[in-house]
């Protein structure tokens, strides 16, 4: 009897134990079974570390990827280089994290169903951007480095991003990384790296100044070509006279910024740098972007008033300033960027853009201010007539980056137009005077974008 009664003691035992299994087991299905069939591994959703299945369009429906075992690209192939740094290449040296990150919404999956909108394609996402705004843009940038990009600052469509240089992937060239012309061939400048900002970045020291000095434009300093100061002297690039704030930063006037620099001091600046994000990191669609850099702790008065200029050790990130640009249109506060509309399977819906803010980050007085600052120097520096349409707000830069390298070309600003909401941001790596060579590539851009709008 006791023989039998501890066999059945065991038996229950292990009847608890394989229940207490199957509850556990059922609990991490349901809790964790997407991440056990959308895994990179899993060939039916990934092709290698970029999306494997699904069809990719442009705003207008244009496609830009059929992301099935081949994937086959557009059929220009301007578009085709214009895109591949956010469709990614057939061998993961370029990698899509924006579409990618949507892989699950285009296999849709569910518990019931399991990898229901799977069968050879899967779904489909719409990116944000022009087909045809991209190939203006890089017909633009011709044999240039660097990245052009203009988003909506009230929607936060991202409507071009190009970053150059490029390849096609239906024709991938020999690639010899030691090759100059090559340089960075598998980076998005737009998202992954930094540039010193050059001149553009004496918005942010106006922003400080307006934000927190009295009556700030009609503080004068005298420039005479050269400000000797302690560390050292700041040289200018012409000699201005006594100017104010409006024309200084009309001509760019790195005397004039240096002595407002000294006013305003480190702690300021960099509160303002804090306050404004510029430093910081733009998250959307799976894509964190790099991370800018402003340091003065321990700098002499010289390196300070360089660091007011946007030269010493100040680096901005691409996307970061162009929603910066969005955020001075905006009256202090914009729309944050994102790239991917919508993405799907059809048949239980998907991912569907949602607008978010940045959160006021500058006072709406201020704003109007800098703006209006930004106009004048569109107006008397760099031309109204390049801007057809538009009334467009703006600073250029040229950013020294040492060595036997010309400067970097920086132009950052917005259109002011109420059915024209853009901002954006050029770089030109090792290209000269910001303006000069800047002004020409957003005015093709620019106008592609309004023409596009105009359309829609």
């Amino acid at each position: 009897m006791n023989r039998v009664a501890n066999r059945s003691s065991i038996a229950l035992l292990l009847a608890v134990i394989l229940l207490g299994g199957m509850c556990l087991f059922l609990a991490e299905y349901l809790l964790n079974a997407g991440d056990w069939v959308i895994f990179e591994g899993n060939p039916h959703v990934y092709n290698g570390v970029n999306i494997g299945c699904g069809v990719i369009t442009d705003r207008s429906g244009e496609v830009l990827l059929s992301a099935t075992e081949k994937r086959s690209y557009a059929d220009d192939a301007s578009l085709r280089k214009a895109t591949i740094h956010w469709l990614g290449d057939r061998y993961g040296y370029i990698s899509a994290p924006a579409v990618t990150h949507y892989a699950p919404d285009m296999a849709g999956f569910d518990l019931l169903n399991g990898l229901y909108g799977y069968s050879g394609t899967g779904g489909e996402a719409e990116m944000t951007i022009s087909g045809e705004v991209q190939r203006a843009a890089l017909e633009a940038m011709g044999k240039k480095k660097g990245t052009v990009a203009v988003y909506n600052y009230r929607t936060g469509e991202i409507l071009c991003a190009v970053s150059t240089p490029t390849y096609d992937p239906d024709n991938v060239p020999d690639i010899d990384e030691d090759d100059e012309k090559y340089e960075g061939i598998y980076l998005n400048r737009f998202t992954q790296t930094t540039y010193v900002p050059g001149s553009v970045f004496k918005l942010v020291t106006t922003a400080a100044a307006l934000d927190t000095l009295k009556n700030a434009e009609d503080i004068e300093f005298r420039c005479d070509g050269v400000y000797e100061m302690s560390g050292g002297k700041v040289k200018c690039t012409g000699e201005h006279g006594t100017i104010d704030l409006k024309k200084a930063l009309q001509k760019s006037c790195n005397c004039y910024f240096a002595q407002l620099t000294e006013v305003l001091g480190a702690d300021t600046l960099e509160k303002y740098v804090n306050k404004l994000q510029i430093t910081e990191p733009v998250r959307f669609d799976g894509i964190t972007t790099a991370r800018g850099s402003f340091s003065v702790e321990g700098a002499s008065a010289q390196q300070l008033a360089w660091a007011g200029i946007g030269q010493y050790l100040d680096t901005v990130n691409p996307c970061r300033y162009m929603t910066f640009m969005g955020v001075i249109a905006g009256g202090g506060e914009a729309a944050q960027p994102y790239i991917v509309a919508s993405a799907g399977t059809g048949m239980f819906g998907g991912y569907e853009a949602q607008k978010s803010s940045t959160g006021r980050l500058l006072d709406k007085d201020t704003a109007a201010a800098l703006a209006k600052l930004m106009r004048n120097n569109v107006k008397k520096q760099y031309g109204d007539d390049n801007f057809p349409g538009l009334t467009v707000c703006a600073k250029s830069g040229t950013a020294e980056v040492g060595g036997d390298k010309k400067p970097n070309a920086t132009f950052a600003g917005f259109c002011a137009d109420e059915e024209y909401p853009l901002a954006f941001f050029v770089a030109v790596e090792d290209a000269g005077a910001g303006a000069k060579t800047c002004v020409p590539i957003l005015s093709e851009v620019l106008a592609a974008c309004k023409e596009m709008m105009d359309s829609e």
